[in-house]
């Protein structure tokens, strides 16, 4: 029987204080469950805490890198110890967003299109980026990381600021020059084998980054029911489903879209998405009958190695 569960919160990623926020909420969750459940940091210290607690299974609430990129879950498969989310190879795909791009096209999944720059030959490639991008993409367009999560270091940019964005983001190695996509943000929950749900966002910002997404006062409104044909949903939600299953992901993943002129634009799949007040999966779950506590128990019962 499932009794005391290790949350791994916090972490190292720019992403720290979100997952600090998700932890504490499935914290409170878990004790109205009649869990017994302690918040971990995954330091060094780890597979200690592991072996003096003996938890029956490890929640991962960690968000970002070195959390949901395949990289804690190698540890937790090495300790044999069941987990929940995805497993290393999903997190890993999902979490470089060059790589499941490239799985979302060979699927014929419409993705915006996009080029990669690498910051080691720019000196070469500054003179003729913006011709490039005239040619491939055209203006405005989306730069981001590609291994980040949250929307963070996400620029909308145009032919004028377009280098002078790409130097903010000059500590990575490599970064996505994307098309932006201009319409709905539409967001889609997958619960194991289950078509969740819809949400629609509309932020009040120029994008649903960083702030629209965890700041109350950036006021993003939240939509569901979502105002889209039974054809239309279905479809989102088919597209969702697919690439879910194509990545290999497990328990709960939210995939971002845009929706523009008829068509569903796949951005990317979140496989450890958040679990705060403002959080869309437990939004969505609430919608459909599926209260925050339940909805953690399903993640807790799901865990298992080998994801």
């Amino acid at each position: 029987m499932i009794k005391r569960i290790l949350i791994l919160g916090g972490g190292i990623s720019k992403e720290r204080l979100i997952s600090i926020q998700t932890a504490k909420a499935v914290l409170e969750a878990l004790k109205k469950k009649n869990y017994k459940a302690i918040i971990c940091e995954p330091d060094g210290n780890l597979t200690n805490i592991i072996k003096k607690f003996k938890p029956n299974v490890v929640f991962n609430a960690l968000h970002g890198r070195f959390g949901e990129d395949g990289y804690i879950q190698t540890i937790l498969e090495n300790e044999k110890i069941k987990y929940t989310h995805s497993g290393v190879l999903a997190s890993s795909i999902a979490m470089d967003k060059e790589i499941s791009k490239k799985i979302f096209l060979k699927n014929n999944i419409l993705t915006p299109k996009y080029i990669k720059y690498n910051f080691s030959n720019n000196l070469i490639f500054k003179k003729k980026l913006k011709s490039i991008i005239g040619k491939k993409l055209n203006f405005p367009v989306v730069i981001k990381p590609i291994n980040e999560g949250s929307s963070l270091n996400v620029y909308i940019c145009n032919r004028k600021n377009i280098i002078k964005n790409i130097k903010k983001l000059s500590h990575y190695r490599e970064i996505l020059i994307e098309e932006f996509i201009a319409g709905r943000e539409i967001q889609v929950a997958i619960m194991g084998k289950k078509k969740l749900g819809v949400i629609e966002l509309k932020p009040k910002r120029k994008f649903y980054d960083y702030e629209a997404k965890y700041n109350s006062k950036a006021k993003t409104k939240h939509i569901i029911p979502v105002e889209l044909s039974k054809t239309n949903l279905n479809k989102v939600m088919n597209i969702a489903y697919k690439t879910h299953r194509l990545i290999g992901c497990r328990g709960v993943t939210r995939s971002d879209f845009k929706f523009y002129k008829n068509k569903f634009y796949l951005l990317e799949i979140n496989t450890q998405p958040g679990m705060t007040k403002l959080s869309l999966v437990p939004e969505i779950a609430e919608y459909k009958g599926i209260s925050f506590a339940n909805l953690i128990e399903w993640i807790i019962k799901d865990a298992s190695v080998k994801r």
